[in-house]
């Protein structure tokens, strides 16, 4: 069959002419201009059975109509064109005769309505022409999103939706599928530029990367082509988008079978995905378990009654039953095709959107008839099929429904996949996957590659103290303040509490310490009781001596409540304790200390100092020790010792431990005891030349002289030491100056008491001293 765009193929008259553009054939033949002779006719070749189909339906609707009672006493008429893909149809169109030297425009339009086009750019070029003259054309397949804007095509509506929602759908299709590095490929036009840039900025928002995009046009070069396919080719991406008109997937498919270009998933668009004649035996090679979005499929009852020569209901016996089921094997072209009339069906309901309009406008609205909507910019509701490329028992490809995309319902609804199996690239029946980077498992973070696109990225592992509990977080998140990273960084685990417990050796060391330091002291105390009159213990003052030894056994028993999870009734006693035991220790040695000097100094001739009677001895421990209790009072009335969790010092372990409240108070209570033990170094000190065999002070400056060094050394260990060394440092600091005590006081007097009981009478104590006083 040969067509011209300047004439009309088929036509019939009418009271109402519709217009029909239809790329009937896909090529033009233009003869060499000689400019001696009037040009001959253009000449239109390569037969499209598709786009016949199209015609044939258009004709279908109208015969239709005119046997209906839509439009009593008013005939459809018809002018179809074939465009031959170009845009010289228009003024045909308009002024329903060839343009001459010799004949001029009527005047007034040929036709009231046009169907057409397939392409948006030879749409948009039609509307230019008829826009002026308000012709309504209404396209079965122009998808353009452009063509929405109805300040520049105001005449204008469709029976296919806009590619906004299509390139909407396959992007969101893209991303259900889990692929985030995909390769496009587009028409060099309006449909496949303004459909890319779509699919582009919401691929952008599903986190989708395209690694890139090319157009071509079905008139580019062969090597142009060629050099489109070695892009796809040399692609790491494994799927394909492409956004192509069919003429442009004809001559790209030539390419890839030509390049043996294999192993991709074929994502389409409408425009080709249901094309039956590209779905071939040859092309599977390249092209099987495509997946695309297309319209939704239709069955129009009295095409397929036309098409087999039967009835769904017949009228009478005469004629053949419909049963659904005829055979096709015999009718093998895109024409006689009626297993997929999803852009013939947009043909069809676009005559009767014609139809309906004319008869709103000349006879009254109809209320039974089969109504055709479009919305304020000349649209319809936006609903797709997705279609998968399968091949039945037969060995054909046929194409099967997986799901659905309805753009009116909400976006979380929108999409719906159908329960039925999906066959892939390669007619495989394993997803293939798609991306630049492999996914970052928990415990890891994207890090974006420099230079690349956001979806080619680095896993890097999180800091420690961070996590990601998700695959391909792009940022690490931080733990709370009690909690810390597992090893995998996935998880956040409450952090390690430490604090000096009496479960751990440092605990058991130090417990046993004490409780030997306990054990000591309540031996000597048992000594002393037992040798209690004695002349060496009388000597050493008694009533002194027990309470010194209470004073030690409270000492070594103090250290025990550093030891354990702190609480707010341990942190006041431990201090507290401290502070008060220890000022009663060495309230007990000043006053032994000041006894002994005072008790040689009344032995001297000559000397009328009195003697430190037991009363004072008393008094001056009480006045002593009461003054520690004040500051201890004090301390915690203002600002006592709470419990804290410290999380400053370790980042991955939470310190229980004792704050002070007041560091005043901390420290005016270990000066208190530091300025007792130093009255007492300093008395014993002067006093360390008394007679051998009575000279208790050389054992005191000596006790005092190792309790002071290990308090001098404690403010610094204690000030640098971390953690429940802290704690530590401050129990051996009470436990060697208690041991320094008990030790350099008590245990020579226990030697003699026990081991040299000749030495313990009031001869050899008073001996020596009464010679060196002679």
């Amino acid at each position: 069959m040969i067509g011209s765009p300047e004439y009309p193929v088929l036509s019939k008259d009418g009271d109402v002419i519709i217009g029909g553009a239809f790329s009937v054939h896909s090529n033009i033949t233009l003869e060499t201009m000689l400019f001696t002779e009037k040009p001959q006719g253009l000449t239109c070749t390569s037969l499209d059975f598709r786009e016949f189909q199209f015609v044939q339906t258009m004709i279908f609707g109208i015969e239709e109509i005119n046997n209906s009672s839509l439009l009593p006493n008013i005939s459809i008429g018809y002018k179809i064109f074939d465009s031959c893909s170009s845009t010289l149809v228009s003024m045909a169109l308009i002024n329903g005769q060839e343009l001459t030297a010799q004949e001029t425009c009527s005047g007034h339009s040929a036709v009231q309505a046009i169907i057409g086009e397939s392409e948006s750019s030879s749409t948009i070029v039609m509307l230019r022409a008829t826009g002026p003259f308000r012709i309504p054309v209404i396209s079965y397949f122009a998808t353009c999103a452009c063509l929405s804007n109805r300040k520049e095509y105001p005449s204008f509506f469709r029976t296919i939706p806009s590619d906004y929602f299509q390139s909407r759908a396959l992007a969101q299709l893209v991303k259900y599928f889990g692929w985030t590095w995909v390769g496009a490929v587009r028409s060099d036009n309006d449909y496949g530029n303004n459909g890319m840039a779509t699919f582009m900025e919401e691929a952008r928002k599903e986190g989708v990367c395209v690694e890139y995009s090319e157009a071509i046009l079905r008139t580019n070069s062969k090597q142009s082509i060629a050099k489109v396919v070695e892009v796809i080719r040399q692609g790491t991406a494994k799927v394909l988008v492409a956004f192509l008109a069919q003429s442009e997937m004809d001559v790209l498919l030539e390419e890839a079978l030509a390049q043996n270009m294999t192993g991709l998933q074929w994502i389409g668009s409408e425009s080709w995905i249901t094309a039956r004649y590209l779905a071939t035996e040859k092309t599977s090679k390249v092209i099987s378990g495509a997946i695309g979005v297309t319209i939704n499929n239709y069955k129009i009852p009295e095409f397929w009654e036309t098409t087999f020569g039967c009835q769904f209901t017949p009228k009478d016996e005469n004629e053949k039953l419909c049963t659904g089921f005829e055979n096709l094997k015999e009718i093998n072209n895109t024409f006689t095709d009626v297993s997929e009339l999803r852009i013939s069906n947009n043909v069809y309901k676009a005559v009767y959107a014609i139809a309906h309009a004319l008869q709103n406008t000349l006879v009254g609205k109809c209320k039974d008839c089969e109504s055709v909507y479009f919305d304020s910019n000349g649209d319809p509701t936006a609903r797709y099929e997705l279609v998968n490329w399968q091949k039945n028992p037969a060995g054909d490809i046929v194409f099967i429904t997986v799901g659905h995309y309805d753009a009116s319902l909400p976006s979380d609804e929108q999409f719906v996949m159908k329960p039925v199996s999906i066959v892939w690239a390669g007619n495989s029946d394993m997803r293939p996957r798609s991306v630049c980077s492999e996914s970052c498992q928990p415990g890891f973070r994207q890090a974006q590659i420099k230079g690349r696109p956001p979806c080619c990225f680095a896993c890097v592992q999180c800091p420690v103290g961070e996590i990601t509990n998700e695959t391909d977080s792009v940022e690490c998140i931080r733990c709370p303040l009690e909690y810390w990273s597992n090893e995998n960084h996935s998880l956040c685990v409450p952090k390690k509490v430490e604090f000096l417990s009496f479960d751990e050796n440092m605990g058991i060391l130090l417990t046993v310490f004490a409780l030997t330091g306990v054990s000591f002291t309540v031996a000597v105390g048992l000594v002393f009781f037992y040798f209690i009159d004695t002349p060496l213990v009388k000597a050493s003052n008694t009533e002194l001596s027990f309470f010194l030894l209470f004073s030690l056994t409270l000492c070594f028993l103090c250290s025990l409540t550093f030891i354990g999870q702190p609480s707010k009734w341990s942190c006041m006693l431990r201090h507290t304790a401290f502070g008060i035991t220890f000022a009663l220790c060495m309230s007990c040695v000043l006053a032994r200390t000041i006894a002994v000097v005072m008790a040689f100094r009344a032995t001297v001739p000559g000397n009328s100092l009195p003697q430190c009677s037991m009363p004072v001895q008393r008094m001056s421990v009480f006045c002593c020790t009461l003054f520690q209790v004040i500051i201890c009072t004090l301390w915690l009335a203002l600002a006592p010792p709470v419990p804290q969790k410290n999380m400053a010092h370790y980042t991955d372990k939470v310190i229980l431990e004792c704050d002070l409240g007041s560091v005043v108070g901390f420290w005016a209570v270990l000066g208190y005891v530091g300025l007792l033990a130093a009255l007492c170094f300093v008395l014993a000190f002067l006093a360390r030349k008394l007679p051998d065999n009575f000279n208790e002070a050389k054992f005191i400056t000596f006790s005092m002289l190792i309790f002071c060094a290990v308090w001098i050394t404690f403010i610094p260990a204690y000030v640098s030491s971390p953690g429940k060394f802290t704690v530590a440092v401050e129990i051996f600091a009470i436990l060697a100056s208690s041991f320094s005590l008990l030790l350099c006081i008590f245990i020579p007097k226990c030697y003699i008491i026990i081991l040299k009981p000749e030495q313990n009478t009031r001869k050899k104590l008073m001996g020596k001293t009464h010679v060196k006083s002679q």
